[in-house]
């Protein structure tokens, strides 16, 4: 145990500890140095504010900024925006961030997602209004005709054509309601009387 505590405080012990020591300094200094360097520390590109950009302009944009860019599955349709322009980004405008980060998009449809009519036939137009509401369809106006059941729903158009129960219509279509008024149709009054 002796000759190791002499071994500790001999001067070739001393000398190879400092060499260890200014070894491991200039190590850590050197590696801190190319890490700063390669990382581009403290450098950041500020993002631009692309919101309402075509792709193609985006794209540019990304290029001029030195990013990169990943487009997201379209969101629903928002009128506010052109067709097939930015609506969203990840990150947001005036961010600050490394050169070549990737920047997230979402992009507007070119419209309203398509929804299916549904079955509302042979339905008070109270039940219907809410059958519609609640696939995104709208009530236009309501027309009547002759038939017993008041305000009950016999037929259904879009833009003065006659649509089924099943078709595909694009979401916030306003529609018009043809119900009945509570009258006997005039027909079914004759093949009465006739029997």
């Amino acid at each position: 145990m002796g000759n190791f505590l002499n071994f500790l405080r001999s001067r070739s012990f001393l000398i190879q500890l400092g060499l260890a020591l200014v070894a491991t300094v200039v190590i850590v200094f050197l590696t801190l140095r190319w890490l700063n360097s390669s990382t581009h520390h403290g450098e950041f590109v500020e993002v631009p504010d692309f919101a309402k950009m075509s792709v193609l302009d985006m794209r540019k944009g990304i290029e001029d900024a030195g990013l990169r860019y990943e487009v997201l599955d379209s969101a629903n349709y928002n009128p506010d925006y052109p067709r097939f322009s930015i609506i969203e980004q990840d990150p947001k405008a005036g961010s600050k961030v490394k050169e070549d980060r990737k920047i997230y998009f979402t992009v507007n449809p070119s419209g309203y997602k398509k929804v299916t009519v549904p079955n509302i036939i042979q339905v008070t137009q109270r039940n219907a209004s809410s059958m519609l509401k609640a696939v995104g369809l709208d009530i236009q106006r309501v027309s009547y005709i002759d038939e017993l059941g008041k305000d009950m729903v016999y037929q259904i158009k879009f833009k003065g054509k006659y649509v089924k129960p099943g078709d595909k219509l694009p979401k916030t279509s306003k529609i018009e309601l043809v119900c009945g008024n509570g009258t006997i149709p005039i027909r079914a009054q004759i093949k009465a009387d006739s029997d």
